[in-house]
């Protein structure tokens, strides 16, 4: 019976790490916003919460956040498309679609002036659900303890995340205490980026960089998107820098399902050529922020310091019976390092191509907007520092680590501790 029993565990393992193990051109047209990589808005689900094991009950979560869905980091994203447009319009250089194109970008940047990097209202609703389905699930946490630290990097988007997450948290019990933190002491952990990491996260210098470059010049064929907005080729060689044209539309699209606007820009794509972009994506991330077996694991040791800290609040949270969270937002160049040092799913996968990247490992299923990582803590009455548990939730799914265990999802906190406190030696 035994046996059979950690057969089961098994095969549900494999089957939550299986549901993140690649992806499929079909899967992604299936939802293009897919496509959209880093800027994929939180795909909110329903998810299996299983019940800890008879006599325990959650005291403490441990959690990073990223910020939720923002505008794009520079207006000039949106303003220089609208401006070549409009130059075109004037030329009488525009095809119908160019036309509906520059009429959807008018209200596109009317909604996006003044708000570069900026949180989206979607941003803040992100991370108030997010936070309100946290205290539903384990509502012993926040009923039994009232401390709570709170803590962001210093980029605005960051901060009104956290303020939005935690509002909701004081909505549903206003006898939290929540002490909420914004200094430069805890970027060190929050989003860490050492020399090492740097160099090879560069498309300058790292040693990714060149085959990366070719494959994005073979990738990248803006010819068929120029035609079918710009009706005077004259006007595109004299104007328009395709290749940089086609990103910035790219960008635009990505991000519109972020924004409040009605409008959408994905029909002007073909599938193939939303993929294309995105692979190159894709690629460029995994390199700069996961686990290219290029870096020799510098860049999953950018989040060294954040497991440290997770570690030190939980040991600080053990021993002291009012602390009920530990909340930490920062960014995508935070959590994804974190996902590949913890090896969360498939998240430190190695590709062995560039081409096979997307089928190894997938931007968008690592750190869409508002991705969140959460370490749920279970104790028993009357039990020892030995007897406490933790379970591990990734966007709110229950998740596998490498860590030894006969009870997945669920694993000993002793076990996990020194795990991961030999991984960060």
């Amino acid at each position: 019976m035994k046996k059979r029993f950690l057969l089961t565990l098994s095969s549900i393992a494999l089957v939550c790490v299986s549901a993140f193990a690649q992806t499929t051109k079909e899967e992604m047209f299936a939802t293009i916003e897919k496509t959209g990589s880093v800027h994929y808005a939180y795909p909110v689900t329903e998810s299996l919460n299983t019940k800890a094991p008879k006599g325990y009950t959650p005291f403490y979560i441990s959690h990073y956040g990223r910020h939720g869905s923002r505008f794009l980091i520079s207006y000039d994203n949106y303003d220089g498309v609208y401006q070549t447009l409009l130059k075109a319009e004037k030329e009488d250089a525009l095809t119908e679609l160019g036309k509906d194109v520059l009429n959807r970008m008018h209200d596109i940047c009317a909604e996006a002036k003044g708000t570069s990097g900026e949180l989206t209202p979607l941003g803040r609703l992100q991370h108030r659900g997010i936070a309100e389905r946290m205290y539903r699930a384990f509502p012993e946490v926040f009923q039994n303890r009232d401390s709570i630290s709170a803590r962001s990097t210093l980029v605005h988007r960051c901060a009104m995340s956290m303020a939005a997450f935690c509002d909701r948290l004081k909505e549903m019990n206003p006898q939290l205490n929540i002490y909420y933190q914004m200094d430069k002491r805890y970027v060190s952990y929050l989003i860490n980026h050492t020399p090492e990491a740097q160099q090879f996260s560069s498309m300058r210098t790292g040693s990714w960089a060149e085959e990366y470059r070719k494959f994005k010049e073979e990738h990248i064929r803006p010819d068929r998107l120029m035609s079918a907005l710009f009706s005077k080729s004259d006007f595109v060689r004299k104007r328009v820098n395709p290749r940089s044209f086609i990103w910035d539309l790219y960008w635009i699209t990505s991000d519109l399902q972020n924004m409040e606007t009605k409008y959408s820009l994905f029909d002007i794509f073909e599938k193939e050529e939303l993929f294309d972009l995105w692979q190159c994506l894709n690629y460029q991330l995994y390199s700069a922020t996961a686990n290219n077996p290029l870096g020799k694991g510098v860049v999953p040791g950018n989040a060294k310091n954040l497991v440290r800290n997770i570690i030190e609040s939980a040991d600080e949270a053990i021993g002291d019976s009012n602390i009920a969270a530990t909340l930490r937002f920062g960014h995508d160049s935070g959590i994804t390092p974190l996902a590949a040092l913890m090896e969360i799913n498939n998240f430190a996968a190695e590709s062995p191509s560039i081409e096979d990247t997307y089928k190894y490992w997938c931007d968008w299923q690592v750190s869409p907007m508002a991705a969140n990582l959460q370490i749920i803590f279970f104790n028993k009455k009357n039990g020892t520092k030995d007897d406490i548990l933790v379970k591990v939730l990734y966007n709110e799914r229950e998740a596998k680590v490498p860590v030894k265990t006969d009870m997945f999802p669920f694993y000993k906190w002793t076990d996990f501790r020194e795990f991961y406190l030999n991984k960060i030696k």
